[in-house]
């Protein structure tokens, strides 16, 4: 298949020009959005270097990070998303290994398409060249906090280990935004890290790890994920899961 086989957003920047604006998509002239510092001072090891897409862009490694529970994790998003024909469903930030083109390939089935944001661009470029094969997926170059999609675009939308990157400004945008872009009796998917059960032992050999690598993920220690939904969400719309010993999450708003 050549290299036009997934499309490409008119506002993804392959080649980048420092004062360059790029079309939007909805009819407005936008500047590319520029990294986080947070991502460029606490990620830049994982997400922006070259070297790490050599590294994390194996299966093995990413299931090797989530102690074997990759494949469990990816299911419980797949559980979600047997939805109608023709659906348009949104990825909120790229992932490492498979999950991208198992959930594309789910997708398809039912004749539905798939839309991924990032904010680096070498991670779109990344995620194009492993799903080449796909015909139903697009590549988005957008901030999670600050998405140009309209309201209501998405029937459905994925949040999958992306809000423990994130500090607490903009792990709560990111929620918001989701939320904002999907339709109403949509689904929102959250798949991130959760404070394990005290009697778990992941949770004394993960603490410090985290600390030092991903500070940013203590605050979904600290306070369940529904703390940080917007305040029209109602708990009847919210359902919970959590694997190995509490140590990951699945949280679901039903809009």
């Amino acid at each position: 298949m050549n290299d036009d086989s997934i499309a490409i957003a008119e506002n993804f920047p392959f080649k980048t020009v420092s004062d360059e604006t790029a079309e939007s998509g909805l009819g407005l002239l936008q500047r590319p959005p520029t990294i986080p510092d947070y991502l460029q001072d606490t990620y830049w090891w994982a997400y922006l270097h070259p070297k790490s897409l050599w590294f994390f862009e194996r299966e093995w490694v990413v299931n090797l990070i989530l102690w074997g529970n990759m494949k469990k994790l990816t299911n419980a998003v797949l559980d979600e998303t047997n939805f109608e024909q023709g659906s348009e469903v949104l990825q909120v930030a790229c992932v490492y290994g498979n999950f991208s083109d198992r959930l594309a390939s789910h997708l398809a089935i039912s004749h539905s398409k798939l839309s991924i944001i990032d904010v680096a661009p070498i991670q779109l470029r990344n995620v194009k060249k492993k799903l080449d094969d796909h015909d139903n997926v697009s590549v988005h170059h957008q901030d999670s906090t600050d998405m140009l999609f309209a309201n209501d675009s998405f029937n459905h939308s994925v949040v999958f280990f992306l809000l423990h990157e994130q500090p607490e400004e903009a792990l709560r945008k990111t929620i918001a935004e989701a939320v904002r872009v999907t339709r109403p009796g949509g689904k929102v998917v959250f798949v991130d890290y959760h404070g394990p059960h005290r009697s778990n032992p992941m949770r004394y050999l993960m603490k410090p790890v985290l600390t030092m690598l991903e500070p940013y993920a203590l605050a979904l220690w600290r306070d369940a994920l529904t703390v940080f939904l917007p305040a029209e969400i109602r708990q009847e719309q919210i359902s919970s899961e959590f694997y190995f010993g509490g140590l990951y999450q699945k949280v679901v708003l039903q809009l």
